[in-house]
């Protein structure tokens, strides 16, 4: 199973409910958000999306990034859609060394087959283990799934499910020193991870681990997109635009990037959000950067839904 890692920012919410309606009742997906807003028109509406087309997800309750470095928001209380579907989808926590917090909201929320998130890798002292022994906690999410010693310890503990979660992006300061770095090798993880004994595998799809709130105006337009390069490997492709010395002009840049991905593509397998941004270049369209980061993670997400064995 897989399990991207996404925040839920306006675009990577959309990404969801077009692939839930694109896809529906897919068992192999199961994205994982950590909400970033304060405000939750759009979650509540991706909820809904994925809750009718039957695409099971995990949404982190106690966020630290973007709008959660200064507030909290009982987020079950925010949206009452959740509580009214439970069991349709996975209550999640970071782990901060914060484990009576956890556990008094899985025993004052009732909450069962929770999921905790140790994004940088889990340190397995006695304490964490036991704490991870409770047995309302049903997913592991490992970010250091190459310790061996953790991996060790985690194994013995009963009825758990571990899913690795790597960093495959190899993120550059500026999208323009993509241009000379035609690609790099995204993962293998899909095709060895059940011989490895985890339960699924996840990762941040075609973005940076990092999350960075906001934004300027670039002066070279990337397009980062993953395929399947050969039956082991995939890779993540890096399409840049050419004439970068300022920042006017964005659609001509994403008219040169898209340019060379349609000629990258020409003689492979599409994804239907690959043959988007080709149809856009067609028509003479420049879409905006949300709708390019959107189509990337869309790709991805496709992409591993359709090499993933049932």
């Amino acid at each position: 199973m897989y399990f991207p890692y996404l925040r839920g920012k306006q675009f990577e919410l959309i990404a969801l409910r077009e692939f839930a309606e694109q896809y529906p009742e897919t068992a192999k997906i199961v994205p994982i958000i950590e909400p970033v807003k304060s405000t939750f028109n759009g979650l509540n509406t991706a909820a809904k999306v994925m809750f009718e087309k039957q695409l099971k997800f995990a949404l982190v309750l106690n966020p630290i990034d973007g709008d959660f470095k200064r507030i909290h928001k009982d987020i079950l209380q925010e949206l009452p859609i959740l509580s009214d579907n439970l069991g349709q989808w996975i209550p999640a926590f970071l782990f901060q060394n914060n484990i009576d917090a956890i556990l008094a909201a899985i025993r004052e929320r009732g909450l069962n087959d929770v999921m905790i998130i140790f994004k940088n890798g889990i340190d397995t002292e006695e304490n964490t283990l036991n704490f991870l022994s409770n047995p309302q906690i049903r997913y592991i999410v490992n970010g250091d799934p190459n310790s061996r010693a953790g991996m060790r310890r985690l194994r013995h503990l009963e009825n758990k499910d571990i899913i690795r979660l790597d960093n495959c992006f190899i993120e550059q300061p500026r999208n323009v020193d993509y241009l000379n770095i035609p690609e790099d090798k995204f993962t293998e993880e899909h095709r060895y991870y059940s011989e490895e004994k985890f339960y699924g595998i996840s990762d941040y799809t075609a973005l940076p681990k990092n999350f960075v709130d906001g934004g300027m105006l670039p002066y070279a337009v990337a397009i980062h997109m993953t395929y399947e390069k050969n039956r082991d490997e995939i890779y993540v492709r890096h399409f840049v635009s050419d004439t970068n010395d300022d920042q006017s002009n964005i659609q001509r840049k994403f008219f040169e990037a898209t340019t060379k991905l349609k000629d990258f593509f020409a003689n492979r397998d599409k994804t239907t959000a690959i043959a988007q941004l080709i149809q856009l270049l067609d028509d003479g369209k420049y879409p905006g950067l949300g709708i390019i980061k959107k189509l990337s993670i869309k790709n991805h997400i496709e992409l591993m839904n359709r090499i993933l064995p049932e």
